[in-house]
């Protein structure tokens, strides 16, 4: 049951976050002209999808990006987020959801850090389902 609900409360999250990266970049886009309906399922998709793409292949990526991270003392994550971005567009692409990131370096790195924040954000005021 604690399983479920961390997965609903980061599902919850990481939708919160993409949505707000689609609002302020506009090469980040769910759907243009979708009813608020498609929208709210489009984006949760693309959450589920995005939380997938962040537990499988970020570790991987980030192990072997490691001395790239250390070199830019940590910065080369914000290269390494925009990559899932990237990877989570493609995906959704493909799963034909109406998610889409435009350019790598400007969309998807902007996008990655707003992401990141709200994220930080999100999670130090909604609780940790663990405890």
């Amino acid at each position: 049951m604690k399983t479920m609900k961390n997965i609903a409360i980061k599902t919850l999250v990481n939708g919160l976050a993409l949505w707000l990266a689609a609002i302020v970049v506009d090469g980040i886009e769910f759907g243009r002209g979708a009813e608020w309906t498609e929208t709210l399922k489009t984006v949760v998709l693309v959450a589920l999808v995005f939380g997938v793409v962040n537990a499988v292949v970020k570790p991987i990526l980030k192990f072997f990006a490691t001395p790239l991270i250390w070199l830019t003392l940590g910065l080369g994550l914000l290269v390494v987020n925009a990559l899932m971005l990237q990877l989570t567009s493609w995906l959704a692409e493909r799963l034909t959801l109406a998610f889409h990131v435009t350019e790598f370096f400007w969309d998807a790195v902007i996008g990655a850090l707003i992401i990141t924040f709200v994220s930080m954000v999100l999670h130090a005021v909604i609780p940790d389902p663990k405890n």
